[in-house]
Parts: structure tokens; sequence; C-alpha cells
């Protein structure tokens, strides 16, 4: 779906009144507003029939295709509520002491020419959704509120109540626009500029002007543009926009650094890896940012909520004003004004802001301490899980492997084993194949006819041999005559054949990352306790590994579709009861990212597919982020359900101040606004 800002959206019930219009549209495939961002995520082939549909719904709503947020005019609002302030107190004291003909209707006059000042928007909007069929919104309750008090003569309440619902109206949205800066402000970490290194002159560009291989030099103090790998110098760099860490990290020539890193000390020359549009910093926006368009279940139940809610009011309303007075209960404008104080207090608004503004205000919190989240239905996913699931290398393991033993089995020596294993490894990203190549330093050389066997290993051509390399399921597959006992060798093993022949084995470990264990007992402290590891190693080193992590249950020798199958079953066995949830880091893994309910991938050294499959991506791969990912999502499921019992419970007080005559319009308007205002204040907390 394309992405497009949307201006002079100022109102929740109108965003989603614009999104049920545009999806109606038989040009439009699927629509999203999200109002908490202004944005517009939208499939569509006719944006310009989609622009009609909107200015038929909302008039002064426009698509804006530059994607720049209109700013929001503070001066120019205050000053007109001050205006309208003294002219509201001269029409009451016009009122009150002018009562000579024809100057005695000054003062209304006066209160007239306000309250339309006031309410012009709100009376417009609330005429054209009559005329569209669409009675029950915030501003026909305004309107018809306000026009039934000057029906009963109670002229400065209603001139009172409309300025003082423009001045909530004003004050909330001014409490958006804060919200949505300060939201925007956690992810100011895409650069402006870039100087690149071109025929020996430094050239300041976008970093979008920049190719791949190109060199560019950081100074300290400047961010780091494009991700790349650090060619020469020496220097600190603050990764917090990236990875959440406050403590810098050193890094020298060799080292991979990526785009939203800042340079702190010394000056470095960077190799660029991946264009502007593949940089970590551009990527983290587009997940955050886009994150909005997936809305919670509790997002969606509260705006079909609204849209029941409203007419309920109305009908309470009607009855309050109508029933007393026809059990000679009092006078019929006492019972009137008492409804207009229930229709004051009731607009849905504090509902319809907070939720969204929550959870948005939850994902940038997230995504400041490192864990990206890739829409509003994941954390809510994530405040009540019940079972995880984990992969084992790379995840729990640091995935930093080293051949600790090569053992040949046949005419072949170490020197010649290794070789051909690490010839056969150098096209592979996988930690164990890493290890290999690095063990054997090995370069200067060509492969031929190379293919992967899925879940088992790799044949290749090397020098006229044909070369296997891979786990004792490959010696099976490919009839390799070998001594059963080489299958039963506990650790992590790689076997190798050369043309067909068994020429012996290289045994590789591997370690628990420093914080698996802290991590697994935090999970487990918080309720998490049904845990299970899905791996493709042997039974001994998947024991090995877990005997101090307090996880008992484990499926070892999987291949990736196995890994799938058992993931399904260990989902299958706590549905019902909460989330499932699979944390991966390879390729192999995006398969089961998929299948989770939520899918947490280790970023930082995780594949691109198993990040673009995951619904949430932890950017240093420290466990504990999990713990910290479910205590994120939980306080903000908790500030979402504060904002709905207490502007509900508030409305509803109200509602029966109003009945027995104890509040007035003014204080419900005072009421409604002050629970819009409190309501978004809380939400706010969400980004701590």
């Amino acid at each position: 779906m394309k992405k497009y800002t949307i201006d002079n959206l100022d109102c929740p019930m109108c965003a989603a009144k614009i999104e049920e219009g545009i999806k109606n549209l038989s040009c439009v495939k699927d629509a999203k507003v999200v109002f908490a961002t202004k944005t517009l995520f939208i499939d569509t082939d006719n944006i310009s029939k989609v622009q009609k549909e909107i200015k038929k719904i909302e008039k002064d709503v426009v698509i804006n295709e530059k994607k720049v947020e209109s700013e929001f005019n503070v001066k120019n609002e205050l000053i007109l509520l001050f205006v309208l302030l003294i002219a509201f107190g001269v029409g009451i004291y016009l009122l009150h002491n002018v009562t000579t003909f024809p100057y005695s209707y000054s003062g209304f006059a006066m209160l007239l020419l306000v309250y339309f000042t006031a309410g012009k928007d709100v009376i417009i909007k609330s005429v054209k959704n009559i005329i569209r069929g669409k009675i029950f919104d915030e501003n026909f309750l305004m309107t018809f509120a306000t026009m039934a008090a000057w029906g009963i003569k109670s002229y400065e309440e209603a001139v009172g109540v409309m300025i003082f619902y423009r001045a909530g109206e004003f004050f909330q949205d001014f409490a958006v626009h804060k919200s949505r800066r300060s939201i925007k402000s956690l992810l100011e970490i895409r650069p402006d500029y870039a100087v690149v290194l071109r025929d020996n002159k430094e050239i300041t560009l976008h970093p979008e002007n920049i190719s791949v291989g190109e060199v560019i030099l950081v100074k300290a103090g400047e961010k780091i543009a494009l991700d790349g790998k650090i060619i020469e110098g020496k220097t600190t760099l603050d990764t917090r926009a990236l990875t959440g860490e406050a403590v810098p990290r050193g890094a020298e020539a060799g080292d991979s650094v990526l785009s939203g890193m800042v340079n702190l000390t010394g000056i470095i020359k960077i190799q660029v890896e991946k264009s502007f549009a593949e940089s970590s910093a551009s990527k983290i926006l587009d997940m955050v940012e886009n994150a909005a368009a997936n809305k919670a279940k509790t997002e969606n139940f509260i705006t079909k909520f609204a849209g029941y809610y409203t007419p309920i009011v109305f009908l309470i309303a009607l009855l309050i004003a109508v029933v007393p007075p026809l059990l000679n209960m009092g006078s019929f404008n006492e019972w009137l004004y008492r409804a207009l104080v229930a229709l004051v207090v009731s607009c849905p608004c504090a509902l319809i802001i907070s939720v969204p503004l929550g959870y948005f205000g939850g994902i940038g919190g997230a995504s400041k301490k490192g864990i990206l989240v890739k829409g509003a239905n994941y954390l809510e996913a994530l405040s009540n899980v019940s079972a995880i699931a984990f992969d084992k290398t790379g995840t729990l393991t640091k995935g930093v492997f080293k051949v600790t033993d090569i053992v040949p089995a046949g005419r072949y020596s170490k020197e010649e084993i290794i070789k051909y294993a690490a010839m056969a490894e150098s096209r592979s990203n996988h930690p164990i194949a890493k290890s290999i190549v690095d063990f054997a330093g090995v370069s200067d050389f060509q492969l031929k006819d190379y293919e992967e066997i899925s879940g088992r290993g790799i044949r290749v051509s090397i020098e006229d041999k044909e070369i296997m390399i891979g786990n004792d399921s490959l010696l099976h597959f490919a009839e390799i005559k070998h001594n059963k006992e080489v299958c039963n060798i506990l650790g992590s093993v790689a076997h190798i054949v050369i043309d067909k022949e068994y020429a012996g084995y290289i045994i590789i470990s591997d370690e628990l990352k420093d914080d698996t264990v802290e991590a697994i007992k935090e999970l487990n402290n918080m309720g998490i306790k049904n845990l299970t590891v899905l791996t493709g190693d042997n039974k001994y080193a998947t024991e090995t590994i877990l005997k101090n992590t307090n996880i008992k249950e484990y499926y070892h020798d999987l291949l990736p579709s196995e890994k799938a199958e058992k993931f399904k079953e260990f989902s299958d066995k706590y549905k019902g009861s909460g989330s499932t949830v699979f944390v991966g880091d390879g390729i192999n893994d995006a398969p089961v990212l998929a299948l989770a309910d939520v899918g947490i991938s280790m970023g930082a050294a995780g594949s691109d597919a198993a990040i673009e499959t995951a619904d949430v991506v932890i950017m240093n791969d420290s466990l504990m982020k999990i713990a910290q990912a479910v205590k994120v999502a939980k306080r903000t499921k908790t500030i979402i359900w504060q904002n709905v019992i207490f502007a509900l419970s508030i409305k509803a007080l109200f509602i029966i101040l109003g009945l027995f005559g104890i509040a007035s319009m003014w204080e419900a308007v005072f009421g409604d606004v002050g629970v819009a205002l409190l309501a978004l204040l809380n939400s706010m907390r969400a980004l701590k």
C-alpha cells in the first residue's frame, strides 16, 4: 500500500468516517487512516477519486502527495480564542445591563455572533453529516445541545459551551501535535547529508545520491549516513538510536557500521555496502512509521464502540428530556437542560484519540529501547504471551563457532579436509561455515556446480573434485559409506565427503550468549514458563547448551520444514491461552517467524529475510530485550485500559450528576475536554 500524509485531519471520528467511506469505493482494495500520524495507507489506482470522496466526507481534509506535514498554527488560534472571550464578556454585560430598545438586543446579537464564530466548523460539519444521513457524531451532539440551550434561553451557557468546546479542541489538537512530535523525535536518526570522497575531493551530498561501493568520510559528531564497513580510522560510536544501548562502543577498520549511529571521536572512512533506501536508518523509520497502519483489536473495537455509543447517549438524553416531564416530575425546560448536560459530556473523542496514540507511544517507546514493533496488533499480542519457541544457534547462543578438532577417516590429511571444507563453505553465511572458513584462511579458488541440499549441507566441485559437507543426514541422503559411529559424535559436527568417499569430520563449538540465562529467568518470573527450543543441531549439542537455562523442552535435528511443523504443534498446544512467539535469526527461520502470532528476529545479526518476515526486530541481539518488549506491551495495554475506564467513568458520573441537576453545561464541557486531555497525557506515558 502507498502512504500519504493527510492535511487538516483534526478529529479522530473524522478519520474513522473517512476510512469507512473510501473503503467502499470500487477503486480501493484496502485503506487505513491513522489519526495519530495523520497518515493514509491505501491500495488504489485512482487517488484523485479517493480525494473527491474525502472532500465529500470532510471538506477541508486533503491528501498531501508531497508527504510534508502542515504546521499546527498555535498563534492564530490563541488570538481568535482571546478575541472570542473578550466579545463573550462584552455580550454578557450588554445583555444584562442595556435595557433600552433597540440597544437591549445588542447583547443578544453579540452573543449570537460569538456563538457562530466559535462554532462555525462544528455547525457546518453537523449539517453536512445530517444531509449525508450520518447524524450521530460529536459535531451533532454539540450543535444540538447548544442550539437547544438557545431555545430554553440559556444564552450564556450555549455560547460559553461552544467557546470552551473550541478551546478544548484546540488544546486537544495541540496535545496530539506535541505527542506526534515527541514520537517523531525518537526517530530522528535519518541523516540529512553525507560527505563522499570522489577524485580525492570531499563532496557533500544527500545520502540518496551515493552509490554502493563509494567511500564516505564521517567526522566526530556526525551521523553515519549509510551502512558499510570502516576501511580507515578508529572511533567510538553512539548506537542508542538503533539499539537503545547507552554505552558507546569502539569501532575500527574492518568493523561494520550502520546508518543512524553517531561518530563520537575519530575520523573514519566507510565503504558503502547498502543504498540509502536499504540502509538501517531508512528501514527503521519505515517500520515504525508504518506500524500505525496495523491496528490493534482494542483500537478497532473502540472505533466500532463509538459508532454505537453516540446514538445510545443521544437516546438516553432524549429520555431524560421527555419522560420526567410526562410523569409530572418537573418542567420540560428543567429536564431538557439536564439532558443537554448529558449530551455535552458524552463526546467519545477521549477514547478514540487516546487508544491509537497510546499504542503509537508504546511503539515509539519500544523503538527507543532498540525494539522495533511493526504494528499495534503485535504490541497487543505481546501483552498476552503464553508460550515462546526459540531457535538455538545465533539466538540463544552467540553463534560464534570455533573449530576445535579435525578428525580424518581415510586417506585425506587434516590440512586437506579443512581446506576443501572451507572452500565449499565459502559462499555460506551460516555461523558454522564462517568458523571453518576463518580457521582455514583459504582464498583464490573457484567453485563449480554449487548446490545447497536443504537441511543437510552443500555439494560443490572444486579442483575437479566433488566435495560434500554437512550433517550426518547428508551421508545417508547421498548414500556415502561410513562408519555408523560417526553419526553419534557429540557436539556440532560437519562431515566431509570427497569424490563420494567419506574423508572425516570437523567438530565446532558454540556457547550461550551472556544474557541468555538471565533472560529466560526473567521470562519465567513474568509468568511465561512454556518455553521450547527448535534446532537443526544434534541432541547432544542441544542438551549441552540448554543444561543451565531451565528450558526443559526441545526438538533437535530439525529440517526447516520440520521446524515449521513442530512450531505449529507447539502453538496449537497453547492455543486459546494467549499468544505464541517464535524467536529466530537465520533465513531458515523465516517460515516459522511467519507462522507465529508474533515473530521476533534478532535483527543486528539476523538475515534480511528474517527481519522482513518478523513482526518484532531486536536491534542488538540481546535476549533481555524480549522481556523488555513484553513489559512495554503490558504497560501500554494497562495505560490504554486506564484511559477507557477513566473516560467512561467520568462521562457516566457527569450524566448522573446532570440527571439530578447537580452538574451544569459549563461543568459538562470542562469534564469532556478535561477527560480528553488527561487521557492524552496518560497515553504519552507509553513513550517512556
